[in-house]
Parts: C-alpha cells; sequence; structure tokens
C-alpha cells in the first residue's frame, strides 16, 4: 500500500510539482529528509510510531524500508507542490488554503493507514500528536526556504519539548 501512495505522489508531483526550479527547493527538501532521518536515528529503540506494510507483505519491506521510500519520495514531491503555491501568490487567503489542503492531506493519509493498519502509533503518540506536529510541519516548511536558521532553531525547541512531553529517555539513544 505504501508502494501505491508514494506512487500517487509521485504522479502529483509530476502534474504539480516546480520540477524546473527543484534547485531552490533543494535545501528545504534536505531539511525535511534530514529532520526525519534524524527522527528515525534518535527514536529507534523509542519509536513514536512504525510503519508496517500489508498489501506487499515482502520479508524486506519494513520500517526502514517504508521511512526510506517516503524520504525520498513523498518528502520531495510534497516540497516542490506545497512550497511552489505557498509562495506562488502574494493573497494569504490563498496561502491558508494551501496550508489547510496539505495538513488535511497528511492527516487523512495517516489517519487512514492508523485505521487499517499501515501505521501504529506508540510510546504516548496519538493521533491527536500528529495534528499539531504537521500543522508545526507544514509551518516550518517556508520558514525554512526563506530563512534556514530560524527553522533549525525551531525544530530543536520542538525536539525539546517533545523530549520533556513524552518523557523521552535520553539514555535509550544509541
Amino acid at each position: 500500500m505504501h508502494i501505491i501512495y508514494n506512487f500517487l505522489f509521485l504522479l502529483a508531483g509530476w502534474r504539480w510539482g516546480d520540477w524546473r526550479n527543484w534547485e531552490k527547493y533543494y535545501p528545504t527538501i534536505l531539511f525535511f529528509i534530514v529532520n526525519d532521518l534524524l527522527h528515525n536515528f534518535l527514536t529507534y529503540n523509542h519509536p513514536f510510531w512504525n510503519f508496517e506494510e500489508i498489501t506487499f507483505s515482502l520479508p524486506f519491506f519494513n520500517h526502514t524500508i517504508i521511512s526510506l521510500m517516503i524520504m525520498f519520495v513523498r518528502y520531495p514531491v510534497t516540497i516542490l507542490i506545497y512550497l511552489k503555491y505557498f509562495f506562488g501568490t502574494n493573497k494569504w487567503r490563498v496561502r491558508i488554503f494551501h496550508f489547510i489542503f496539505w495538513v488535511v492531506l497528511y492527516l487523512a493519509v495517516e489517519y487512514i493507514n492508523l485505521q487499517i493498519g499501515l501505521i501504529s502509533h506508540h510510546n504516548g503518540w496519538s493521533m491527536w500528536n500528529s495534528v499539531l506536529f504537521v500543522i508545526a510541519m507544514f509551518i516550518v516548511f517556508p520558514i525554512h526556504y526563506k530563512k534556514p536558521l530560524l527553522a533549525w532553531l525551531i525544530v530543536l525547541g520542538i525536539f525539546i519539548v517533545l523530549t520533556i512531553e513524552f518523557d523521552f529517555p535520553l539514555n535509550k539513544m544509541k
């Protein structure tokens, strides 16, 4: 099923992504990927969520492979479309609509995946945490595009809040 989701994202990226100007979005794409890689590394022994695959139950199709597929397919497409349309207008109503669209899309995919068993929450994480996290994520992307250092500071603050809020055991990190 994750393969199907990523294929649909690729189709959307092919249709609506700003591929001609991919270089200007590249730092934010890397920002998105690096943060998820850090998340997976730091929470390896204490995950907030795990990806599962129920449609193509191949032995190598585990959380790590699914995460990498999402990072290298879904994340670049998301940034190429989201920032193109977010900064493609000076009208705040259009930007807010675009922001809400992406937040709802990401949350709908997670909710559906949660219901059918493609993702599971752990260690106190819930759908409500995902709502706050996804909202923060789509707020930080345009900030990173314009002021990368500020975005990194915000992410550091989010990490500190999550560490405290979820009583994240730093001694469980590798």
